[in-house]
Protein backbone atom coordinates (compact mmCIF):
# COMPACT_ATOMS: atom_id res chain seq x y z
CA UNK A 1 0.00 0.00 0.00
CA UNK A 2 2.99 2.24 0.61
CA UNK A 3 3.51 2.93 -3.13
CA UNK A 4 -0.20 2.81 -3.97
CA UNK A 5 -1.81 6.27 -5.13
CA UNK A 6 -5.00 6.51 -5.59
CA UNK A 7 -5.96 7.89 -9.59
CA UNK A 8 -9.67 8.54 -8.75
CA UNK A 9 -11.08 11.79 -8.56
CA UNK A 10 -12.87 12.78 -5.26
CA UNK A 11 -16.46 12.93 -7.07
CA UNK A 12 -16.50 8.96 -8.03
CA UNK A 13 -14.47 8.13 -4.71
CA UNK A 14 -17.69 10.20 -2.90
CA UNK A 15 -20.06 8.54 -4.98
CA UNK A 16 -18.68 5.03 -4.36
CA UNK A 17 -18.66 5.67 -0.49
CA UNK A 18 -22.18 7.09 -0.89
CA UNK A 19 -22.99 3.56 -2.89
CA UNK A 20 -21.43 1.30 -0.18
CA UNK A 21 -23.15 3.33 2.62
CA UNK A 22 -26.62 2.84 0.69
CA UNK A 23 -25.96 -1.13 -0.33
CA UNK A 24 -25.15 -1.42 3.20
CA UNK A 25 -28.81 -0.29 4.41
CA UNK A 26 -30.83 -1.80 1.48
CA UNK A 27 -29.38 -5.23 2.32
CA UNK A 28 -29.86 -4.91 6.62
CA UNK A 29 -32.90 -3.13 6.31
CA UNK A 30 -34.68 -4.81 3.35
CA UNK A 31 -33.44 -8.12 2.71
CA UNK A 32 -32.55 -8.76 6.61
CA UNK A 33 -29.53 -9.62 6.08
CA UNK A 34 -26.95 -10.10 9.16
CA UNK A 35 -25.14 -7.24 9.64
CA UNK A 36 -21.77 -9.16 10.16
CA UNK A 37 -22.23 -10.44 6.64
CA UNK A 38 -23.41 -7.09 4.85
CA UNK A 39 -20.52 -4.91 6.39
CA UNK A 40 -17.99 -7.84 5.25
CA UNK A 41 -19.32 -8.57 1.92
CA UNK A 42 -19.57 -4.24 0.91
CA UNK A 43 -16.36 -3.64 2.90
CA UNK A 44 -14.51 -6.43 0.42
CA UNK A 45 -16.42 -4.50 -2.51
CA UNK A 46 -15.91 -1.42 -1.68
CA UNK A 47 -11.88 -2.01 -1.48
CA UNK A 48 -12.36 -3.35 -4.92
CA UNK A 49 -13.78 -0.39 -6.12
CA UNK A 50 -11.78 2.35 -4.98
CA UNK A 51 -8.86 -0.20 -6.74
CA UNK A 52 -7.18 -0.84 -3.73
CA UNK A 53 -4.14 -3.29 -4.98
CA UNK A 54 -5.64 -7.36 -5.12
CA UNK A 55 -2.41 -8.28 -3.10
CA UNK A 56 -3.32 -5.51 -0.41
CA UNK A 57 -7.36 -6.36 -0.04
CA UNK A 58 -7.17 -8.34 2.59
CA UNK A 59 -4.60 -6.64 5.05
CA UNK A 60 -7.05 -3.65 4.53
CA UNK A 61 -9.62 -5.63 5.53
CA UNK A 62 -7.87 -7.00 8.69
CA UNK A 63 -6.01 -4.10 9.57
CA UNK A 64 -9.45 -2.16 10.17
CA UNK A 65 -11.31 -5.04 11.68
CA UNK A 66 -8.65 -5.81 14.21
CA UNK A 67 -7.36 -2.27 15.11
CA UNK A 68 -11.30 -2.17 15.95
CA UNK A 69 -11.21 -5.43 18.17
CA UNK A 70 -7.96 -4.19 19.53
CA UNK A 71 -9.60 -1.53 21.34
CA UNK A 72 -12.96 -2.80 21.61
CA UNK A 73 -13.33 -6.62 22.26
CA UNK A 74 -11.15 -6.21 25.34
CA UNK A 75 -13.20 -3.71 26.86
CA UNK A 76 -16.97 -5.37 25.99
CA UNK A 77 -15.43 -9.10 27.60
CA UNK A 78 -14.48 -7.35 30.59
CA UNK A 79 -16.96 -4.70 31.28
CA UNK A 80 -19.93 -7.51 30.19
CA UNK A 81 -18.27 -9.39 33.06
CA UNK A 82 -18.08 -6.86 35.51
CA UNK A 83 -21.89 -5.75 34.74
CA UNK A 84 -22.92 -9.53 34.98
CA UNK A 85 -21.26 -9.66 38.70
CA UNK A 86 -22.80 -6.70 39.72
CA UNK A 87 -26.39 -7.87 37.78
CA UNK A 88 -26.01 -11.26 39.08
CA UNK A 89 -24.88 -10.35 42.75
CA UNK A 90 -28.07 -8.28 43.47
CA UNK A 91 -25.73 -4.76 42.63
CA UNK A 92 -27.61 -3.25 40.19
CA UNK A 93 -30.83 -3.45 41.52
CA UNK A 94 -29.64 -2.10 45.06
CA UNK A 95 -27.87 0.68 43.17
CA UNK A 96 -30.78 1.52 40.51
CA UNK A 97 -33.57 1.82 44.17
CA UNK A 98 -31.13 3.83 46.16
CA UNK A 99 -30.76 5.73 42.82
CA UNK A 100 -34.65 6.25 42.17
CA UNK A 101 -34.68 6.39 46.36
CA UNK A 102 -32.89 10.00 46.07
CA UNK A 103 -33.68 11.45 43.06
CA UNK A 104 -37.34 10.12 42.67
CA UNK A 105 -39.16 8.04 39.91
CA UNK A 106 -39.72 11.41 37.57
CA UNK A 107 -36.21 12.67 37.54
CA UNK A 108 -34.56 9.05 37.46
CA UNK A 109 -33.53 9.57 33.84
CA UNK A 110 -31.85 12.97 34.99
CA UNK A 111 -30.00 11.53 37.75
CA UNK A 112 -28.71 8.75 34.90
CA UNK A 113 -27.80 11.61 32.39
CA UNK A 114 -25.78 13.58 35.41
CA UNK A 115 -24.19 10.23 36.64
CA UNK A 116 -23.01 9.62 32.95
CA UNK A 117 -21.58 13.24 32.51
CA UNK A 118 -19.63 12.66 36.39
CA UNK A 119 -17.92 9.64 35.12
CA UNK A 120 -17.45 10.38 31.17
CA UNK A 121 -14.64 13.16 32.45
CA UNK A 122 -12.24 10.40 33.31
CA UNK A 123 -13.52 7.69 31.28
CA UNK A 124 -13.55 6.76 27.40
CA UNK A 125 -17.11 6.56 26.02
CA UNK A 126 -17.23 3.22 25.35
CA UNK A 127 -15.75 1.69 28.62
CA UNK A 128 -18.21 4.56 30.04
CA UNK A 129 -21.13 3.33 29.12
CA UNK A 130 -20.50 -0.67 29.17
CA UNK A 131 -19.76 -0.07 32.98
CA UNK A 132 -23.21 2.19 33.06
CA UNK A 133 -25.33 -0.83 31.05
CA UNK A 134 -25.83 -2.88 33.91
CA UNK A 135 -26.91 0.28 36.59
CA UNK A 136 -29.19 1.38 33.26
CA UNK A 137 -30.97 -1.64 32.59
CA UNK A 138 -31.89 -2.29 36.35
CA UNK A 139 -33.27 1.23 37.13
CA UNK A 140 -35.35 1.20 33.61
CA UNK A 141 -36.68 -2.75 35.24
CA UNK A 142 -36.92 -1.46 38.46
CA UNK A 143 -39.52 1.46 37.01
CA UNK A 144 -41.62 -0.84 35.11
CA UNK A 145 -41.64 0.64 32.25
CA UNK A 146 -38.43 -1.86 30.54
CA UNK A 147 -37.58 1.18 28.43
CA UNK A 148 -34.27 1.13 27.65
CA UNK A 149 -34.17 3.75 25.37
CA UNK A 150 -35.79 6.33 27.94
CA UNK A 151 -32.95 5.59 29.97
CA UNK A 152 -29.69 4.74 27.90
CA UNK A 153 -29.74 7.39 25.02
CA UNK A 154 -29.58 9.84 27.48
CA UNK A 155 -26.61 8.48 29.33
CA UNK A 156 -24.81 7.58 26.30
CA UNK A 157 -25.45 11.22 25.27
CA UNK A 158 -23.29 12.43 28.11
CA UNK A 159 -20.73 10.23 27.64
CA UNK A 160 -20.28 11.12 23.84
CA UNK A 161 -20.50 14.78 25.02
CA UNK A 162 -17.91 14.41 27.65
CA UNK A 163 -15.29 12.82 25.47
CA UNK A 164 -15.99 15.33 22.18
CA UNK A 165 -15.23 18.24 23.94
CA UNK A 166 -13.92 17.99 27.30
CA UNK A 167 -9.60 16.85 27.92
CA UNK A 168 -8.28 15.00 28.61
CA UNK A 169 -9.75 12.81 25.97
CA UNK A 170 -7.53 12.19 23.31
CA UNK A 171 -10.03 14.10 20.67
CA UNK A 172 -9.99 17.34 21.90
CA UNK A 173 -6.00 17.19 23.65
CA UNK A 174 -4.80 16.20 19.66
CA UNK A 175 -7.25 18.99 18.28
CA UNK A 176 -5.52 21.42 21.26
CA UNK A 177 -1.89 20.42 19.78
CA UNK A 178 -2.74 20.94 16.31
CA UNK A 179 -4.27 24.51 16.55
CA UNK A 180 -1.56 25.22 19.94
CA UNK A 181 -4.63 26.38 21.86
CA UNK A 182 -4.61 26.90 25.49
CA UNK A 183 -5.41 23.48 26.84
CA UNK A 184 -7.17 25.37 29.94
CA UNK A 185 -8.90 27.12 28.24
CA UNK A 186 -10.13 24.61 26.10
CA UNK A 187 -10.87 22.42 29.12
CA UNK A 188 -12.72 25.34 30.50
CA UNK A 189 -15.28 26.11 27.09
CA UNK A 190 -15.48 22.28 26.71
CA UNK A 191 -17.57 21.78 30.34
CA UNK A 192 -19.33 25.55 29.48
CA UNK A 193 -20.58 23.25 25.96
CA UNK A 194 -20.65 20.19 27.47
CA UNK A 195 -23.69 20.57 29.60
CA UNK A 196 -26.67 22.46 27.15
CA UNK A 197 -25.17 20.13 24.43
CA UNK A 198 -26.02 17.08 26.45
CA UNK A 199 -28.95 18.58 28.00
CA UNK A 200 -31.07 19.62 24.49
CA UNK A 201 -29.42 16.56 22.39
CA UNK A 202 -29.14 13.91 24.86
CA UNK A 203 -31.80 14.37 28.02
CA UNK A 204 -34.44 16.22 26.17
CA UNK A 205 -33.70 13.91 22.83
CA UNK A 206 -33.63 10.94 25.40
CA UNK A 207 -37.17 11.56 26.70
CA UNK A 208 -38.52 12.36 23.29
CA UNK A 209 -37.81 9.37 21.40
CA UNK A 210 -38.40 7.00 24.54
CA UNK A 211 -41.23 7.82 24.72
CA UNK A 212 -42.24 7.35 20.81
CA UNK A 213 -39.74 3.62 20.88
CA UNK A 214 -40.60 1.33 23.52
CA UNK A 215 -37.81 -1.18 23.75
CA UNK A 216 -37.39 -3.84 26.13
CA UNK A 217 -34.17 -3.92 28.16
CA UNK A 218 -31.59 -6.06 26.66
CA UNK A 219 -30.97 -9.63 28.42
CA UNK A 220 -27.18 -8.82 28.23
CA UNK A 221 -26.04 -9.74 31.68
CA UNK A 222 -28.86 -12.10 32.69
CA UNK A 223 -32.82 -11.97 31.85
CA UNK A 224 -35.12 -10.34 34.53
CA UNK A 225 -34.63 -10.10 37.88
CA UNK A 226 -36.39 -13.68 39.10
CA UNK A 227 -33.02 -14.86 40.15
CA UNK A 228 -31.77 -12.09 42.44
CA UNK A 229 -30.44 -12.92 45.60
CA UNK A 230 -31.72 -12.30 49.14
CA UNK A 231 -28.89 -11.13 50.62
CA UNK A 232 -27.43 -8.22 47.96
CA UNK A 233 -24.41 -6.18 48.77
CA UNK A 234 -24.84 -2.71 50.31
CA UNK A 235 -24.68 0.45 47.91
CA UNK A 236 -21.49 1.52 49.29
CA UNK A 237 -19.91 -1.87 48.02
CA UNK A 238 -21.54 -1.49 44.41
CA UNK A 239 -20.17 1.87 44.08
CA UNK A 240 -16.81 0.92 44.87
CA UNK A 241 -16.41 -1.90 42.39
CA UNK A 242 -17.88 0.84 39.97
CA UNK A 243 -16.11 3.63 40.62
CA UNK A 244 -12.56 1.36 40.91
CA UNK A 245 -12.32 1.32 37.04
CA UNK A 246 -12.80 4.76 37.09
CA UNK A 247 -9.93 5.86 39.34
CA UNK A 248 -7.58 3.84 37.64
CA UNK A 249 -8.50 5.72 34.30
CA UNK A 250 -8.39 8.75 35.28
CA UNK A 251 -4.69 7.97 37.08
CA UNK A 252 -4.41 7.37 33.63
CA UNK A 253 -5.63 10.54 32.18
CA UNK A 254 -4.45 12.47 34.46
CA UNK A 255 -0.84 11.26 34.57
CA UNK A 256 -1.02 11.52 30.89
CA UNK A 257 -2.18 15.87 31.04
CA UNK A 258 0.38 16.61 33.94
CA UNK A 259 3.04 14.64 31.68
CA UNK A 260 1.80 17.08 28.78
CA UNK A 261 2.40 20.56 31.17
CA UNK A 262 6.02 19.26 32.35
CA UNK A 263 4.61 18.42 36.02
CA UNK A 264 5.70 15.02 36.35
CA UNK A 265 8.33 12.67 34.04
CA UNK A 266 6.31 10.48 31.61
CA UNK A 267 9.26 8.52 31.52
CA UNK A 268 9.59 7.97 34.88
CA UNK A 269 9.58 4.44 36.22
CA UNK A 270 6.34 4.99 38.77
CA UNK A 271 4.94 7.08 36.10
CA UNK A 272 4.29 4.82 33.40
CA UNK A 273 3.60 1.50 36.07
CA UNK A 274 0.39 3.59 37.05
CA UNK A 275 -0.39 5.21 33.40
CA UNK A 276 -0.41 0.73 32.82
CA UNK A 277 -2.33 0.05 35.59
CA UNK A 278 -4.83 2.69 34.31
CA UNK A 279 -5.08 1.67 30.99
CA UNK A 280 -8.67 1.22 29.94
CA UNK A 281 -8.13 -2.89 29.58
CA UNK A 282 -6.01 -3.13 32.24
CA UNK A 283 -8.46 -1.24 35.09
CA UNK A 284 -11.70 -3.45 33.74
CA UNK A 285 -9.16 -6.17 34.36
CA UNK A 286 -8.26 -5.44 37.88
CA UNK A 287 -11.75 -4.37 38.64
CA UNK A 288 -13.18 -7.62 37.16
CA UNK A 289 -10.75 -9.66 39.43
CA UNK A 290 -12.07 -7.47 42.69
CA UNK A 291 -15.79 -7.96 41.69
CA UNK A 292 -14.87 -11.45 41.76
CA UNK A 293 -13.74 -11.94 45.12
CA UNK A 294 -15.92 -8.56 46.76
CA UNK A 295 -19.19 -9.57 44.61
CA UNK A 296 -18.59 -13.36 44.37
CA UNK A 297 -16.63 -15.63 46.88
CA UNK A 298 -16.57 -13.64 49.35
CA UNK A 299 -20.31 -14.21 49.64
CA UNK A 300 -19.90 -17.57 49.61
CA UNK A 301 -20.14 -18.11 45.67
CA UNK A 302 -18.83 -21.33 44.59
CA UNK A 303 -15.48 -21.03 42.36
CA UNK A 304 -17.52 -23.32 39.57
CA UNK A 305 -20.62 -21.48 40.42
CA UNK A 306 -18.68 -18.16 39.93
CA UNK A 307 -16.79 -19.76 36.37
CA UNK A 308 -20.10 -20.22 35.00
CA UNK A 309 -21.66 -16.59 35.78
CA UNK A 310 -18.72 -15.38 34.33
CA UNK A 311 -18.51 -17.63 30.88
CA UNK A 312 -22.50 -16.76 30.73
CA UNK A 313 -21.82 -13.10 30.31
CA UNK A 314 -19.73 -13.56 27.13
CA UNK A 315 -22.27 -15.38 25.21
CA UNK A 316 -24.23 -12.52 24.32
CA UNK A 317 -21.93 -9.59 23.62
CA UNK A 318 -20.05 -11.61 20.60
CA UNK A 319 -22.33 -10.44 18.30
CA UNK A 320 -21.32 -6.67 19.56
CA UNK A 321 -18.23 -7.70 19.05
CA UNK A 322 -17.75 -8.90 15.78
CA UNK A 323 -20.69 -6.33 14.14
CA UNK A 324 -18.35 -3.43 15.74
CA UNK A 325 -15.46 -5.17 14.26
CA UNK A 326 -16.85 -5.69 10.69
CA UNK A 327 -18.26 -1.84 11.06
CA UNK A 328 -14.64 -0.58 11.69
CA UNK A 329 -13.28 -3.23 8.55
CA UNK A 330 -15.48 -0.87 6.41
CA UNK A 331 -14.20 2.61 8.17
CA UNK A 332 -10.95 1.29 7.63
CA UNK A 333 -11.82 0.47 3.87
CA UNK A 334 -12.93 4.43 3.34
CA UNK A 335 -10.11 5.82 4.85
CA UNK A 336 -7.26 3.33 3.08
CA UNK A 337 -9.21 4.08 -0.41
CA UNK A 338 -8.36 8.15 0.18
CA UNK A 339 -12.22 8.82 0.09
CA UNK A 340 -11.15 11.41 3.35
CA UNK A 341 -8.51 12.91 1.57
CA UNK A 342 -10.08 13.61 -1.57
CA UNK A 343 -13.02 15.32 0.35
CA UNK A 344 -10.19 17.75 2.36
CA UNK A 345 -8.59 18.57 -1.02
CA UNK A 346 -11.75 19.95 -2.46
CA UNK A 347 -12.70 21.41 0.51
CA UNK A 348 -9.73 23.31 1.42
CA UNK A 349 -9.76 26.28 -0.74
CA UNK A 350 -13.69 26.68 0.10
CA UNK A 351 -14.08 30.52 1.08
CA UNK A 352 -15.31 30.44 4.86
CA UNK A 353 -14.63 31.84 7.94
CA UNK A 354 -11.98 29.39 10.03
CA UNK A 355 -14.32 28.24 12.34
CA UNK A 356 -17.07 27.22 9.91
CA UNK A 357 -14.74 25.94 7.75
CA UNK A 358 -13.17 23.68 10.30
CA UNK A 359 -16.63 22.70 11.52
CA UNK A 360 -17.65 21.73 8.08
CA UNK A 361 -14.43 20.05 7.14
CA UNK A 362 -15.27 17.83 10.10
CA UNK A 363 -18.61 16.98 9.47
CA UNK A 364 -18.03 15.70 6.09
CA UNK A 365 -15.34 13.53 6.84
CA UNK A 366 -16.91 11.86 9.53
CA UNK A 367 -19.75 11.26 6.92
CA UNK A 368 -17.68 10.28 4.49
CA UNK A 369 -15.49 7.90 6.17
CA UNK A 370 -16.89 7.35 10.41
CA UNK A 371 -13.99 8.18 12.18
CA UNK A 372 -14.53 11.12 14.64
CA UNK A 373 -10.89 11.25 15.51
CA UNK A 374 -9.30 11.14 11.75
CA UNK A 375 -12.12 13.56 10.88
CA UNK A 376 -11.08 15.86 14.01
CA UNK A 377 -7.61 15.80 13.54
CA UNK A 378 -7.45 15.45 10.05
CA UNK A 379 -9.82 18.90 9.80
CA UNK A 380 -7.29 20.34 12.70
CA UNK A 381 -4.59 19.93 10.51
CA UNK A 382 -6.34 21.37 7.78
CA UNK A 383 -7.60 24.55 8.82
CA UNK A 384 -4.01 24.91 11.50
CA UNK A 385 -1.81 27.05 9.50
CA UNK A 386 -4.88 29.74 8.83
CA UNK A 387 -5.67 29.49 12.64
CA UNK A 388 -1.14 30.33 12.97
CA UNK A 389 -1.74 33.09 10.49
CA UNK A 390 -4.53 34.88 11.57
CA UNK A 391 -5.05 37.29 14.30
CA UNK A 392 -7.28 35.04 17.03
CA UNK A 393 -7.27 35.45 20.91
CA UNK A 394 -6.59 32.31 22.99
CA UNK A 395 -10.23 31.73 23.26
CA UNK A 396 -11.21 32.33 19.73
CA UNK A 397 -8.55 29.60 19.04
CA UNK A 398 -10.16 27.62 22.00
CA UNK A 399 -13.62 27.83 19.84
CA UNK A 400 -11.76 26.86 16.49
CA UNK A 401 -10.48 23.90 18.67
CA UNK A 402 -14.46 22.85 19.60
CA UNK A 403 -15.96 23.84 16.56
CA UNK A 404 -13.61 21.26 14.73
CA UNK A 405 -15.02 18.69 17.33
CA UNK A 406 -18.16 19.33 17.11
CA UNK A 407 -18.13 18.66 13.70
CA UNK A 408 -16.38 15.45 14.19
CA UNK A 409 -19.39 13.89 15.69
CA UNK A 410 -21.90 14.29 13.12
CA UNK A 411 -24.40 11.93 12.48
CA UNK A 412 -22.91 8.35 13.59
CA UNK A 413 -24.05 5.99 10.90
CA UNK A 414 -23.23 2.38 9.52
CA UNK A 415 -19.32 3.49 8.74
CA UNK A 416 -18.86 4.21 12.41
CA UNK A 417 -18.22 1.48 14.57
CA UNK A 418 -19.59 3.56 17.44
CA UNK A 419 -22.73 2.99 15.80
CA UNK A 420 -23.20 -0.69 15.64
CA UNK A 421 -21.36 -0.95 19.44
CA UNK A 422 -24.57 1.51 20.71
CA UNK A 423 -27.05 0.09 19.01
CA UNK A 424 -26.32 -3.42 19.31
CA UNK A 425 -25.63 -3.18 23.47
CA UNK A 426 -29.07 -1.71 23.86
CA UNK A 427 -31.00 -4.26 21.54
CA UNK A 428 -31.90 -1.57 18.48
CA UNK A 429 -32.11 -2.92 14.92
CA UNK A 430 -30.14 -0.68 12.03
CA UNK A 431 -33.70 1.46 11.11
CA UNK A 432 -34.05 2.26 14.66
CA UNK A 433 -30.32 3.13 15.95
CA UNK A 434 -30.56 5.61 12.53
CA UNK A 435 -34.01 7.08 13.92
CA UNK A 436 -32.31 7.24 17.55
CA UNK A 437 -28.59 7.38 17.52
CA UNK A 438 -27.94 8.96 14.31
CA UNK A 439 -30.21 11.77 14.97
CA UNK A 440 -28.44 12.32 18.53
CA UNK A 441 -25.32 12.26 17.44
CA UNK A 442 -26.11 14.89 14.68
CA UNK A 443 -28.12 17.51 17.25
CA UNK A 444 -25.14 17.29 19.24
CA UNK A 445 -22.93 18.53 16.67
CA UNK A 446 -24.97 21.27 15.19
CA UNK A 447 -26.35 22.49 19.15
CA UNK A 448 -22.36 22.22 20.41
CA UNK A 449 -21.93 24.32 17.14
CA UNK A 450 -24.26 26.57 17.61
CA UNK A 451 -23.38 27.31 21.49
CA UNK A 452 -19.49 27.62 19.98
CA UNK A 453 -20.47 30.36 17.94
CA UNK A 454 -22.03 32.38 20.57
CA UNK A 455 -18.90 32.12 22.46
CA UNK A 456 -16.70 33.05 19.78
CA UNK A 457 -18.93 36.18 18.98
CA UNK A 458 -18.34 37.13 22.90
CA UNK A 459 -14.78 36.68 22.41
CA UNK A 460 -14.85 38.46 19.20
CA UNK A 461 -16.63 41.35 20.90
CA UNK A 462 -13.98 41.45 23.56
Amino acid sequence: MDDWTQTLGAGPLLGIAAGAIALILVLVIRFRVHAFLTLVVVSLLTAVATGIPTGSLVDVLLDGFGGTLASVALLIGLGAMLGKLVEHSGGARVLADALVGVFGEKRAVLALGLASLALGFPIFFDAGLIVMLPIIFAVARRLGGDNVLLYGIPAAAAFSVMHVFVPPHPGPVAATELYGANLGIVLLVGLLLAVPTWYVAGYLWGLFVGRRIVLPVPALFGDVDDDQPTDPPRVATVVGVLLLPLVLIFLNTGLDALGTAGVVDPEAGWVQALTVLGSSGVALLISVLVASVVLGTRRGVDKTALEKVLDSSLGPVCSVILITGAGGMFGGVLRASGIGDALSSALESVGLPVIVAAYLIALLLRVAQGSATVALVTAAGLAAPAVAAGDFTTLQVACIVLATAAGSVFASHVNDSGFWLVGRLMGMDVKTTLKTWTVQQALQSVVAFAVVLVVYGVASTV
